[in-house]
């Protein structure tokens, strides 16, 4: 809800707060707001509705908002998300921070969702806490993150998003804590992998063991270690191996030949077509790629570890995803900050006023605005 209604002038616009005191001091007008965004997305507006709300019952205000599309519907370029009536001198000036927490949240739902549909029977943890400017960001992008992974559950019976780092925002996912393995950090404060993990349990025994298995290159031969010292939660299929190998090597055990190899035994139609220089990395180059997780899914059940599930992160943005899905890629859960927009100027939300005490009145070229759902059923009325 930040910022109060005393803190928001201060973080809005000027001339908002300029046109507000005219219009105080000539008379109010009853207006309709047209919000739209240039791109589509997954509507995603509960937080930006919720502050909406707030402020003007707090400016002992009402007004009415008729939203043309339930939450996390699909909204096309140039739609109307929805219409918002009521006094200009009560709303004019809080477009500035509306629009703030509407579109990068519309984006990033519809980044998780289209994830979700790629690997549907993959979790996703939302990992993107670190790369957020502010704590208000990071909660705009993991409620964002649920709707899309809530859409892909109803359409698709996807896994969808199953938690996130953080627990202030864990509730979003029906979780009461953050979710997450280990840093690099643990390993290097350990001094390795295996004593990492010894430590991690001795600390937590009753959690699942997840762990990290790049920090010294030897990913291969660190998860069988670890897994080799804990046959109960293999058995239980509760040890998981993380591999976050970073772009400037392969995965222990891999070359470009090798990786290509590895494709060719399991899914030799996802090598055979034409692909794009940037499907070729994510498939079988440098880091996390398809060959990659294949080659690790190879080498543990070759020792009899087909229990061990297999965690992976580094980069998983929707284009990654497809490739692993065209892959075939047998990961299980994906640690993921990539479906932030990585196109900022995508998440730009307009608003503009269409109408000054009923009577229809826009800027040139923004005409389409008037456009309203004709569908009663797909949106609701605030």
């Amino acid at each position: 809800m930040w910022p109060d209604r005393q803190l928001h002038p201060r973080y809005t616009d000027s001339y908002f707060n300029l046109t507000r005191k005219i219009v105080q001091e000539n008379g109010d007008a009853y207006v309709t707001y047209a919000v739209f965004m240039r791109r589509p997305v997954t509507l995603a507006s509960k937080l930006a509705i919720d502050w909406l709300l707030k402020i003007t019952d707090e400016r002992g205000v009402s007004v009415k908002i008729e939203k043309l599309f339930k939450e996390g519907a699909w909204v096309g370029a140039g739609e109307p998300m929805f219409y918002i009536s009521g006094s200009m001198v009560a709303l004019v000036d809080l477009e500035t921070i509306f629009l703030q927490k509407l579109g990068a949240a519309c984006v990033a739902a519809y980044n998780a969702y289209h994830m979700s549909i790629e690997l549907p029977n993959v979790g996703f943890i939302a990992m993107d806490a670190r790369h957020c400017a502010g704590t208000e960001m990071a909660e705009l992008m993991a409620y964002g993150a649920s709707v899309g992974s809530k859409k892909a559950i109803s359409k698709n019976d996807a896994v969808g998003f199953i938690g996130c780092a953080a627990e202030a925002t864990s509730h979003f996912f029906g979780m009461k804590h953050g979710m997450g393995t280990m840093p690099h950090a643990l390993i290097g404060y350990a001094g390795s992998t295996l004593k990492a993990a010894e430590l991690f349990h001795k600390t937590f025994p009753k959690r699942s063991l997840t762990v990290l298995v790049d920090y010294y290159g030897h990913e291969i031969d660190d998860a069988i270690s670890v897994a080799k010292a804990f046959p109960k939660l293999v058995e239980t299929g509760q040890l998981s191996v993380r591999i976050d190998t970073h772009g400037g090597r392969f995965v222990q055990g891999l070359d470009t030949q090798e990786s290509y190899a590895v494709l060719d035994r399991n899914v030799p139609d996802a090598i055979r077509g034409y692909r794009s220089e940037q499907e070729l990395k994510y498939l079988m180059g440098t880091g996390v790629s398809a060959s990659a997780i294949w080659h690790m899914r190879e080498q543990l059940n070759k020792v009899g570890f087909n229990k061990v599930k297999i965690v992976a992160s580094s980069g998983f943005s929707p284009d990654k995803c497809r490739v692993f899905s065209l892959a075939k890629a047998p990961v299980d859960i994906i640690g993921t900050g990539s479906y932030l927009p990585s196109n900022w100027s995508d998440t730009y939300a307009t608003a503009d006023i269409i109408s000054y005490n009923g009577n229809p009145h826009v800027k040139i070229g923004r005409e389409f605005l008037f456009s309203r759902n004709s569908d009663p059923d797909n949106g609701e009325q605030i």
